[in-house]
This record gives structure tokens, C-alpha cells and sequence, in this order.
């Protein structure tokens, strides 16, 4: 299968590993349709590979993404009338772009692990906190801008910080517009751990190694049961853990899981 980065977004399939790296540095990493499109295409390709284990979310230079770039996005032209967009613009688009991604990284059936370093801001957040691991930089700041920018929040914001933090934290970012360091982001539970920047690499590197090495088919089951349990009774989610356990127990890894217990040595899964 496929994969091809564009402007402002590098993707790479080395090995087990899928890696998308934001590459817009000037810009402080923000995000642009063109590099949007370019994620979902490349994410999406990944739920059908059978080769990916792990999805790596990264970016070049001093800060992970700082958002839509909107300044872009509504700079005047020369003929500003003519390319005005018609009224309803925004709330069409939105579903067919970013408003794509968050869902897409939450319902992808392998992990996918973000390394933040500098700004998280708007989309970059949301990308953060809806990745399955966060590994960020202690020093790494994370902030909502929306309200300071006059309009609402967008990306899932009021979907996933409240079922994060609870809706008293949720309203502290979302509408007095506080910012948190990696460290207080990784006290508050938004993301998986923080780090001193030197360490940054090294921990998210081994831990999308542990992953990409994990029995991917119960892996990706279990983010599926995870991440749909919350909406759901209990009856019904008990369902879905009867219908993962048929299918992760028909698989190769299970069967070198337990035939690696029975032998007393470490399983050696293939992502089968």
C-alpha cells in the first residue's frame, strides 16, 4: 500500500511503524488543508494495512502543532469580494477535513503515539490528547485559543477535554483560555507522560517500539472496546468484550501467547 506526504506533512512507513511528521517549522507546525488532507489519506490508509502496528505523530523543529492555520487561511487578496466563501462555508467543510481527524484517530485499530515538544494549540491539542499515548516534553505548552480568537472551539475540543479532565478543568481551557506545561498536563491525565525535553526522543521511541511489537489484533480490539465503552450500557459493552475476545483468541499472536507462557519466555508477536 501507498503512502505520500505533501507540503507541511512528512509520512514514512518504516518497518511495523507509520510515521506522520508535521513539517511546517516557520509556521510553528500549523496545519493547512492540504496537510490535513494528507493525514487522513495516510491514517486512513494505515486501517487497512495490515503491515502498520503503530502510528507515530511527530514534527520537526520546536513545537508540535500550533493549530488550523487561520491567518492563511483568511488573508485578503486582491480580489477579497470575489473570494469571499458563501455563508454555510465553515460548517460544511469542517466534516470533511478536520473534524475527520480526531474521530479517525480514535477509531484507527492500531495505537497511535504523539511526541510534543513546544506549542500544542487548538487542532494541535485536540491531535494530542485523542492520540492513545502522549509523550510530552515537561516544558511543552498546551492552550485552547479559541475564545481569545473571538469564535468557538472546534476538533472534537468539547467532546474530548471534559470526558478528560472533567467539565470545571474543561471550562478552564476552553473559556478562560489556560495554558499548561507538558508537566501539569500530564498531572491533570491529558496525556500519557511527560518528560525533560533530552528524554523526549528516547521515551516515545521505546514506546512505540513495545508497541509495534504488542499482538496488534488485541491491541487495536482493545482501544476499539475503550474508546466506544463510555457511550454505552454495560449489557451492550459486555457485547462488544465477548465479540473481541471471539476474534483476538483466533489469531496467531494469541496462540504464540500461549504457547510462550507454556514455555517460559517472552512472546514473540507478528501482528497477526
Amino acid at each position: 500500500m501507498g503512502y505520500a506526504g505533501a507540503p507541511g506533512l512528512e509520512v514514512e512507513l518504516d518497518g511495523a511503524v507509520l510515521r506522520l511528521t508535521i513539517d511546517n517549522p516557520t509556521r510553528r507546525n500549523a496545519l493547512d488543508d492540504v496537510s490535513v488532507g494528507a493525514l487522513l489519506q495516510a491514517v486512513e490508509a494505515a486501517s487497512q494495512d495490515d503491515d502498520v502496528r503503530v502510528i507515530s505523530l511527530d514534527s520537526t523543529g520546536g513545537d508540535f502543532c500550533s493549530g488550523f492555520d487561520i491567518v492563511a487561511r483568511n488573508a485578503p487578496t486582491p480580489d477579497a469580494k470575489a473570494d469571499r466563501p458563501r455563508v454555510g462555508s465553515i460548517q460544511r467543510r469542517l466534516p470533511n477535513q478536520a473534524h475527520r481527524l480526531v474521530p479517525m484517530l480514535l477509531e484507527v485499530q492500531v495505537p497511535v503515539i504523539a511526541t510534543v515538544r513546544g506549542w500544542a494549540a487548538g487542532l494541535g491539542f485536540q491531535l494530542a490528547v485523542a492520540a492513545d499515548f502522549a509523550v510530552v516534553a515537561d516544558d511543552a505548552r498546551f492552550w485552547e485559543p479559541f475564545i481569545s480568537r473571538g469564535f468557538t472551539p472546534d476538533s472534537g475540543a468539547t467532546w474530548l477535554l471534559p470526558r478528560l479532565v472533567g467539565l470545571a478543568r474543561a471550562r478552564e481551557l476552553l473559556l478562560l483560555g489556560r495554558e499548561l506545561s507538558g508537566a501539569e498536563a500530564a498531572d491533570w491525565g491529558l496525556v500519557h507522560r511527560s518528560v525533560p525535553a533530552s528524554e523526549l526522543g528516547a521515551t516515545a521511541g521505546g514506546l512505540v517500539a513495545r508497541l509495534a511489537a504488542a499482538p496488534t489484533a488485541a491491541v487495536g480490539l482493545t482501544k476499539w472496546l475503550l474508546n466506544t465503552g463510555t457511550g454505552l450500557d454495560l449489557r451492550h459493552h459486555l457485547t462488544n468484550e465477548a465479540f473481541a475476545m471471539e476474534l483476538s483468541s483466533r489469531s496467531p499472536d494469541f496462540a504464540e501467547g500461549l504457547k510462550a507462557f507454556k514455555e517460559k519466555r517472552d512472546p514473540d508477536f507478528r501482528g497477526r
